[in-house]
């Protein structure tokens, strides 16, 4: 049983998550050392008098919530693409623009959300399929074609409204980016589990996988063997617009306003060394969204570490791309070849070892 064991971490480490995981236990293994209590859990009231559970770990997983939705719908789109759109935070304020101006135009309640969601979706697909068909048909290099939104998408979401960062107040929206009543666990982490195991559904249950993976890494090949690449390119860009939907809203939600100019700024970078950090090609082909997702996490702990450490919002920035040069470096086919060869080298050693003593013998 220990063999089992022994030899299914091996592969582990072996796999594609090797690098996520080594960076998320030594990010664990620090906070321990540095401060055991780090990862405690507490109970406690919240403003509302409703029992709710707090504590740097929740922090971790809530606050990372726009960012793994994202960082999925990133990894769809390098797998597919061979590049990165940079305009999902753009992308992401344009719909919580369209959101916010149909919550208010009437009364909030269960149905005007259903509907703001829905219109807010409608956009924001039909501007994620602007950069989708300009990178499908007209082969432009997606970090180029999305530089466009990415420019334009956030002056878009402040005309939406006029020109204004109205508010939007409502029991059930606080409900939606905080606490549901008698729910211990803050809405965005069920929101994130409940679209995780929906797009798993999705891309286990039907070819849509197979199809992205295979024009990501041979598209002409893919074409011969009946594989539309133009159709499996606007699909991932639909997914996407539904990706920055959930995170835009989800964010509405949880400030209780839309600012067109800090809504998830800077997210797409995170999102990009997410999938990175994961260990997913950036070169498109192959994906785990598994990775992606524990790279999202690493982001965020990182994040709260350094945070907690008291350093300057200002110089978090600098350290995360410190610590993240280091993790992508580590991930790269450049220094796997050499660990590898390093590690044959040393076992090569060994064993001339070995030999004499028993020669010696």
């Amino acid at each position: 049983m220990a063999n089992k064991i022994g030899k299914q971490i091996k592969k582990l480490f072996q796999s594609q998550l090797a690098i996520p995981i080594i960076a998320l236990l030594i990010l664990v293994i620090f906070n321990l050392i540095r401060d055991p209590s780090f990862f405690s859990i507490a109970i406690k009231k919240n403003n509302i008098g409703n029992t709710v559970l707090s504590g740097n770990l929740i922090s971790i997983l809530n606050g990372a919530s726009e960012l793994v939705i994202l960082s999925i719908g990133m990894t769809l789109v390098t797998s597919a693409t061979k590049g990165q759109d940079i305009s999902i935070g753009a992308a992401a304020a344009i719909a919580g623009s369209v959101f916010v101006k149909i919550l208010r135009a009437g009364t909030i309640n269960v149905g005007t959300i259903m509907l703001g969601l829905v219109v807010a979706c409608i956009v924001a697909i039909i501007f994620c399929l602007f950069n989708g068909v300009l990178i499908a048909k007209f082969n432009i290099q997606p970090m180029i074609a999305s530089l466009i939104l990415y420019t334009a998408g956030r002056p878009i979401a402040y005309w939406i409204n006029g020109g204004a960062t109205p508010n939007v107040e409502s029991p059930l929206l606080t409900y939606l980016g905080g606490f549901i009543p008698h729910i211990a666990v803050p809405t965005p982490i069920i929101i994130v589990v409940i679209f995780i195991i929906l797009i798993n559904l999705l891309l286990k249950r039907t070819t849509l996988s197979l199809y992205i993976q295979s024009v990501g890494i041979n598209e002409r090949a893919a074409k011969l063997n009946g594989i539309n690449p133009v159709a499996m390119k606007l699909i991932v860009f639909v997914i996407l617009g539904i990706c920055v939907t959930i995170a835009g809203s989800v964010n509405v939600c949880r400030i209780g306003l839309i600012n067109h100019e800090t809504i998830l700024l800077d997210i797409e970078m995170d999102a990009i060394l997410a999938v990175a950090i994961g260990g997913n090609s950036l070169g498109g082909g192959k994906f785990k969204l598994s990775g992606s997702i524990l790279g999202a996490y690493i982001i965020q702990a990182l994040t709260i570490t350094l945070y907690a450490m008291k350093v300057s919002s200002t110089a978090v920035k600098a350290y995360k791309a410190i610590v993240i040069i280091v993790i992508v470096i580590a991930g790269s086919p450049v220094f796997k070849k050499w660990f590898k060869q390093l590690k044959d080298k040393i076992g090569a050693k060994k064993e001339v070892a070995q030999v004499s003593k028993v020669e010696a013998k």
